[in-house]
């Protein structure tokens, strides 16, 4: 009598084809790889924005923590409130100055790095340290730097005639010069980014309308303005918007280097924000100039956007 051997199939066990049925579904996999920036983005940004706009309309303060509806009183008093509107003023110019710089900056330091040279990893490693870098130790190191009797800026000035002997720069003392510091720290510490962004932007460029237009004759400047700014200038405009908002939004290097002074003369809303609400302990009102910052970060968010949009479609 003929045996015949059959061969035992297991049954797949149910969790596996569950597991299997949820790794084909792409609509499950997509919210499974959303969930943790949906639950970052809800923790970090919309209910502490939630709660800006409840402390806005109350009475809020360090003393008293209890929560009394008084409407527009807090805007009422920002508006009323001089520092307010200079804060204003200085962070429109803080954030136009720093954008023109950073974009004209990040564009120069991005053709040098997609160029060919011995070392270029190296360099580019180097660029990208003041990015990198802790914005609270860089800014230590810009207010030694700065410091008006142990500048080494102020020593080499000297050096070269530009100081006379014994001759000093107060540069976080005087207005004029406190704003140009704190602009210039800023624009070192962004043109990385915005070159980064940059040269992404460049090296998508296809080489073969570059060597075209050298053929035709066309010059150095001629490529720059009528090839490779046109077709990098919607990455330009994406390299502004980051430039913008993380302008916006920075009060590090105001803290570090002046604090807001002298006489409020680099103070800007987010750190004019800080003080009123954080060291001030007027919690409402700190909160209601804070939101004033995001009616002009949407605006300038907006007008980017359709910006890039337009250069795409034409």
């Amino acid at each position: 009598m003929a045996t015949a051997t059959e061969a035992k199939v297991e049954p797949t066990p149910v969790k596996e084809l569950a597991r299997r049925r949820i790794a084909d579904r792409d609509g499950v996999l997509a919210w499974l790889f959303l969930l943790p920036s949906v639950v970052y983005i809800i923790a970090l940004v919309a209910i502490p924005f939630a709660l800006a706009i409840g402390f806005a309309f109350s009475d809020v303060s360090a003393g008293d923590p209890s929560f009394d509806w008084v409407g527009f009183r807090n805007f009422a008093r920002a508006f009323d409130d001089p520092v307010f509107w200079r804060s204003l003023g200085n962070t429109f110019v803080f954030t136009g100055v720093s954008m023109v710089f950073i974009v004209i900056f990040g564009k120069i330091l991005a053709n040098i790095l997609v160029a060919n040279f011995r070392g270029k990893w190296i360099v580019r490693f180097l660029v990208l340290l003041p990015w990198t870098t802790p914005v609270a130790l860089s800014s230590i190191s810009w207010l030694w730097l700065l410091d008006s009797i142990y500048s080494p800026i102020d020593w080499v000035l000297r050096q070269v005639g530009l100081l006379p002997k014994g001759g000093q720069m107060y540069w976080l003392g005087e207005p004029g010069l406190a704003m140009t510091s704190v602009i210039a720290v800023h624009v070192w510490r962004l043109v990385p980014l915005a070159a980064v962004i940059l040269m992404a932007g460049l090296v998508a460029i296809p080489r073969d309308i570059d060597e075209a237009a050298k053929v035709d004759g066309a010059g150095y400047w001629r490529r720059m303005f009528e090839i490779t700014i046109p077709l990098v200038m919607p990455v330009i405009a994406v390299a502004a918007l980051f430039g913008a908002i993380f302008t916006f939004t920075d009060m590090a290097v105001v803290r570090v280097l002046t604090r807001g002074g002298p006489n409020d003369a680099t103070q800007v809303l987010t750190s004019w924000a800080f003080y009123r609400g954080i060291d001030g302990g007027d919690v409402a009102g700190g909160a209601a100039i804070a939101l004033f910052l995001f009616p002009l970060l949407l605006a300038v968010a907006v007008g980017i956007l359709r910006l890039v949009r337009r250069i795409e479609v034409s």
